[in-house]
């Protein structure tokens, strides 16, 4: 049965359960990253999922509670930070558009004179990074105080040993941060700019704690203590990039699968919002080719359907 309106907030939970009991049964859950050893560990079987309502209510199924890495899906948090201080000056150093090519490319930053692609492409959030860094002098610091505070949960941290191991196979990121230097797109030091990045990705948290994190998205701007982070202009914003540019470059079959703004990491996470209704959060670490989580992905799949919630 197709639940075409939700009536009550509880409906969530039964949808969310029957999700799981559909990805329990689905054989094939692809493979976790293996570039970094504490991903390459992941029982690739794993998943939880969680739904964030607006007034902080938050409903999970599964492994739900378990703390995974979050690696890209931190660069929504960090761009809504920048975006924040800087406004519409940002865009003049970072684009808008998807890049068709993987998220660690150099090729177009050649023939686009240092100006990446998206926000959501390495050389894109090592941009925003750095323009965050150079206003709060701690751009790893300022985006943990706001996961602690939105989630609620004040033990939220770093992953030292993920952080560490993204350094050691950092050579592409630090080319990617070079070349735009090269360009005088990038205003600090480089292995300055580098450590604050691999610590924003190592940031481990849950499906409960990133839905509730991502929930402002919903409230259009609006931060979990009432106070504004964005303009209802600028959440408009972050959601439509993250809708056209979240999902590596297969953000096209995202929108045509799911049809809501989202974002993925190579840990298997997964964040999507449904504007004015809720946000949520899915992980399960076995990835596909492109880099998005098989599972998160079929698992998204499914609650637009049964639910009908979606952008379009």
């Amino acid at each position: 049965m197709v639940i075409m309106t939700m009536t009550s907030s509880r409906a969530f939970l039964p949808v969310l359960e029957r999700i799981a009991e559909e990805i329990g049964r689905t054989p094939g859950r692809g493979r976790p990253a293996d570039y970094i050893p504490a991903l390459a560990a992941c029982d690739p079987r794993s998943f939880g999922m969680a739904v964030a309502e607006l007034d902080g209510t938050v409903y999970g199924v599964g492994d739900w509670r378990q703390p995974f890495s979050t690696q890209s899906i931190t660069k929504v948090f960090t761009l809504a930070l920048d975006l924040a201080r800087e406004g519409d000056e940002l865009w003049e150093h970072v684009g808008r558009e998807p890049s068709g090519n993987p998220f660690n490319s150099l090729v177009q930053l050649e023939y686009e004179n240092g100006i990446p692609r998206n926000p959501f492409i390495n050389a894109g959030a090592l941009v925003v990074t750095d323009r965050l860094q150079t206003r709060t002098l701690d751009a790893a610091g300022e985006l943990l105080a706001f996961l602690r505070a939105e989630s609620g949960n004040p033990s939220l941290d770093f992953d030292k040993e993920v952080a560490a191991s993204e350094s050691q196979h950092g050579d592409r990121n630090a080319a990617l941060a070079h070349f735009m230097a090269s360009y005088g797109n990038i205003d600090n030091d480089i292995p300055l700019l580098l450590d604050q990045y691999f610590r924003q990705c190592s940031v481990a948290a849950s499906c409960a704690d990133l839905a509730l994190a991502t929930t402002f998205l919903a409230r259009h701007g609006i931060r979990a203590d009432g106070t504004r982070l964005l303009t209802r202009s600028q959440a408009k914003q972050v959601n439509a990039v993250m809708l056209t540019c979240g999902t590596y470059d297969a953000a096209g079959e995202f929108a045509y699968r799911v049809g809501l703004p989202g974002k993925s990491g190579v840990g298997g996470g997964i964040i999507a919002v449904v504007p004015g209704r809720c946000a949520l959060c899915v992980w399960s670490p076995g990835l596909d080719e492109r880099g998005n989580s098989v599972a998160g992905v079929a698992a998204l799949d499914r609650f637009t359907t049964l639910t009908g919630l979606s952008v379009f």
